[in-house]
């Protein structure tokens, strides 16, 4: 009888308790995962720490993801304490400007445009990339999060949306070329949730508002929600290079 590996998973973008990140950690720890939470600077190490502190065997690693060191620098690391890989990978990271997001889009200026897609859309690659050996020693999955306004137009998301469609588009090519790997590549899209970056987002309350009053199940989606659902697709084997939605239904409706 063959011993069952420890399974493992890689987070990006916890930030606090209230993280979509912290929430899919938590399923995954649940389910027997040894975690890697990174965290982006000095200001949110101890943060992270703390809460990785809370997981029995959960370790930090630094990633600034504007730097290509410091994907150098995590993949040689994770390579020294995971060398026969790791199970699954969550990319959770995106930012722009308070000003894009608060200006209409026409007004985005090329600085503010470059930075949106750089971190909230080629991250994605480039972490993807820097784990890509590690995932296919088993046949692992990553997963990114993305939203609704990356399809439609939504109010004040502006930039984001943008990025946003890169992001998913990127999800798909990934899925398409490290299927014969057998890395699985998906977007997991939640519905509004009360997390720390939706506050820089003009009009959050009226648009999580709307979004529950319009969804077929009539309420708010849980973080706990998100992190089960994002857990499932992690360890599906058969799905990949698709936007999963886990918002009460309110992507199959107009409203």
């Amino acid at each position: 009888m063959t011993e069952e590996k420890q399974k493992r998973a890689l987070i990006t973008g916890v930030a606090n308790k209230s993280s979509i990140a912290w929430a899919i950690a938590k399923s995954l720890a649940d389910r027997g995962y040894e975690l890697c939470l990174t965290y982006p600077n000095e200001r949110l190490e101890s943060r992270v720490n703390d809460l990785a502190a809370t997981i029995p065997g959960a370790f930090t690693l630094p990633l600034d993801v504007s730097k290509d060191e410091d994907f150098e620098a995590l993949t040689k690391e994770l390579e020294s304490r995971w060398e026969d890989g790791i199970d699954a990978a969550l990319h959770s990271i995106a930012f722009a400007n308070r000003d894009d997001l608060k200006n209409p889009f026409y007004m985005t200026g090329r600085e503010g445009f470059a930075m949106a897609l750089d971190i909230s859309a080629y991250s994605f690659v480039a972490l993807t990339r820097a784990i890509t050996p590690l995932l296919e020693k088993r046949q692992g999955g990553i997963i990114t999060l993305t939203y609704l306004g990356g399809q439609r137009v939504i109010p004040n998301y502006n930039i984001m949306g943008v990025a946003k469609a890169a992001l998913d588009m990127s999800m798909r090519y990934l899925a398409a070329e490290l299927g014969p790997k057998a890395i699985r590549v998906n977007a997991v899209s939640p519905g509004p949730m009360k997390t720390l970056a939706a506050k820089g987002i003009g009009g959050f309350n009226e648009m999580f508002n709307h979004v529950v009053q319009h969804s077929p199940l009539g309420r708010p989606i849980t973080l706990e929600e998100v992190g089960e659902f994002s857990a499932n697709i992690l360890e599906s084997t058969g799905v990949t290079g698709q936007v999963l939605f886990v918002d009460g239904g309110y992507s199959v409706v107009e409203s």
